[in-house]
């Protein structure tokens, strides 16, 4: 029988433990860390696995400003290569939140809340005054598909609007709008929420722009890939969501959506 020297076998343990440790490490998601905190309660994850759709396109006929009445407004999207009022293929399979209406189009008027739509023609009321419009398609589990061609940004001009209610809006700028998380989750949606924003003349990267997310006043991240979040942790009750455009020294850029904050609810 051949022997095998205790050299050997204890060089033999010390790869094998090095192969498991690398594996174990390979097969953890990779999470977003909170800055300053080495024990966070509150953990933000990068979501995979998203159908991309990167062919996929939301047109509007109007030119760069839409001038219409004030009050109720009739707005006519083109929509192409996605389909709205269907489920994304991975629905249900990822634990977020999901529209049982189906894939849909958010409409966000001065970063407000958005509304969700599952036709591509329908009306808002919109007052008078000028307002900054994005668009954008969603999937059923409101993630924003987010190509060159899947949104639009606009300025609406509503009726007759004086001096004080009018507004110039640099399109060229750097911007970031918000839109997931909203309103109140129950159930199992408050296991997994998803965090996700809208960025328009700007990129973000380790080197340069971010976006600095402060949850509840407390825990703070820096994201680095424009990719949706998924927030675990969350605590029953109100939570606050704060996202701000920052540069690469983490100073607010200057723009009048790029802080934003929200309240949100979870409940039993």
């Amino acid at each position: 029988m051949k022997k095998i020297s205790l050299l050997t076998l204890t060089l033999s343990l010390l790869v094998l433990v090095g192969c498991n440790e690398t594996k174990n490490k390979d097969d953890k998601k990779e999470e977003v860390k909170a800055v300053g905190v080495t024990d966070s309660i509150v953990t933000l994850t990068p979501l995979e696995g998203s159908p991309e759709y990167t062919e996929a396109t939301l047109t509007h006929p109007r030119g760069d400003v839409i001038e219409v009445p004030a009050g109720s407004v009739d707005f006519n999207f083109a929509v192409e290569n996605y389909e709205l009022g269907t489920q994304t293929a991975n629905a249900g399979k990822n634990g977020l939140a999901n529209s049982g209406k189906g894939q849909h189009i958010h409409f966000i008027l001065d970063n407000g809340p958005y509304s969700a739509h599952y036709e591509s023609d329908f009306s808002k009321d919109i007052e008078e005054g000028d307002h900054v419009l994005l668009a954008f398609l969603s999937r059923s589990y409101h993630e924003a598909v987010k190509n060159p061609t899947s949104f639009i940004v606009k300025k609406i001009r509503a009726g007759d609007p004086s001096e004080d209610q009018q507004m110039d809006v640099d399109f060229s700028a750097e911007h970031m709008f918000y839109s997931r998380p909203k309103g109140t989750y129950s159930g199992k949606d408050t296991e997994k929420v998803l965090l996700d924003f809208f960025l328009v003349g700007t990129k973000i990267s380790p080197d340069g722009n971010k976006v600095k997310a402060v949850i509840n006043d407390g825990e703070e991240f820096l994201l680095t890939e424009w990719k949706p979040q998924v927030i675990e942790g969350l605590p029953m009750g109100e939570n606050k969501i704060q996202l701000t455009l920052v540069d690469k020294d983490l100073k607010p850029i200057p723009g009048p959506f790029n802080t934003v904050t929200r309240t949100i609810t979870l409940e039993k």
